[in-house]
């Protein structure tokens, strides 16, 4: 579990500020699936509905990645590593570009109908 700099658990923290979270395992809702595999989302555009949840895993053996918003004025979230998931409900339309921070050419779109 990774702890922040206040000494909260951070996925605690990420709730409490209603942001998108990191999980180190399967949190219990259901959503929409990304795989981060080979430095790729995969698949790299979805379309989804107005209140689904987006969760993007990294299947990858070593490397961190985030999903990262930029576009849409978010602060780049914390890195995420293998086994690890990164969660985003997406309350409003439009269509949502993304990118990893440490790897801006690893690219996505989420399109919210």
């Amino acid at each position: 579990m990774q702890i922040n700099k206040v000494g909260i658990p951070s996925i605690l923290l990420a709730l409490m500020l209603a942001s998108p979270v990191v999980f180190g395992g399967d949190p219990a809702e259901p959503a929409i699936e990304v795989e981060i595999f080979k430095f790729q989302f995969v698949p790299q555009e979805i379309t989804v509905n107005i209140g689904d949840t987006v969760r993007w895993t990294n299947k990858e053996k070593r490397q961190y990645h985030s999903v990262w918003f930029e576009q849409s004025g978010d602060p780049e979230p914390e890195y995420f590593f293998p086994g690890e998931s990164y969660v985003r409900l997406f309350d409003k339309a439009g269509s949502f570009p993304y990118h990893c921070g440490p790897h801006p050419k690893m690219t996505g779109t989420v399109h919210v109908k």
